[in-house]
């Protein structure tokens, strides 16, 4: 009686090792096969097209701006901020902290080098009161407050002044209100540095902030950056100059 029991226990150990050798056949001809992934700098910078993709994200997350064809020495200064904590947003400082400024110098290169098509104007109703509320800050200022105009840092096209200032255009509303509002309120570092951008945005109101961002994102991209600040916006905001004085 004992050899057909002996017989069952070669036949269920010829079975067990017949279905292993068949899983780990499937699991060879499964398992993916290596890439050969490009040493470049646009495939290292995919970290950052996530957030900051070709495409408009104001579908996606009106809080992430375009940084495809800013000003590389603007784009190089955002990158040192983040990582040093000048300027706030933990999953840029844990992407940046270990990076020399020179890599950062490349990305920004990369990035400001872009000629990637602009998203159309955001269609947004601007009431008529707003609209003239924001032009008169955007062109005039009010010197009452001291507040400049909007386009004596930004450039008359409010596409930025070289090398520093940032343009304002083809930016979400929705990110321009946070933006001026962190400035204001001191909110996540940024308003809490004494600098000029900080001084003009706490002179706001709440009411000016929002006309601005509507009426800037309303918008059409178009235009070039300006060549330098004017002398006087130069002095005022002499500690831009100190500030990113290593940066060319």
């Amino acid at each position: 009686m004992a050899f057909p029991h002996h017989k069952n226990n070669n036949m269920k150990y010829f079975i067990l090792t017949g279905l292993f050798l068949f899983t780990c056949f499937a699991e060879a001809a499964e398992a993916p096969q290596p890439v050969d992934v490009p040493n470049t700098l646009a495939e290292r910078v995919k970290a950052c097209t996530i957030c900051h993709g070709e495409e408009d994200k104001a579908s996606r997350d009106a809080y992430y701006p375009r940084i495809a064809g800013k000003l590389e020495g603007y784009l190089y200064n955002q990158l040192r901020h983040f990582r040093d904590g000048r300027r706030y947003y933990q999953p840029m400082a844990i992407l940046l902290e270990n990076m020399s400024d020179t890599y950062l110098r490349e990305i920004a290169q990369y990035f400001a080098g872009l000629e990637i098509p602009y998203p159309p104007p955001e269609s947004i109703v601007i009431p008529p009161v707003q609209a003239a509320l924001a032009e008169k800050l955007v062109y005039s200022g009010d010197p009452e407050r001291e507040v400049p105009a909007c386009s004596a840092c930004h450039g008359q096209d409010l596409m930025g002044t070289e090398p520093f200032v940032p343009g304002l255009l083809g930016l979400h509303s929705t990110y321009l209100a946070a933006q001026l509002g962190g400035w204001h309120s001191g909110g996540l570092i940024r308003g809490k540095i004494a600098n000029c951008m900080a001084d003009i945005a706490k002179q706001l109101t709440y009411e000016e902030i929002n006309a601005l961002a509507k009426w800037l994102a309303a918008q059409p991209a178009s235009g070039e950056p300006a060549n330098a600040l004017p002398a006087e916006m130069a002095q005022r905001c002499a500690n831009l100059a100190l500030e990113n004085g290593d940066s060319r």
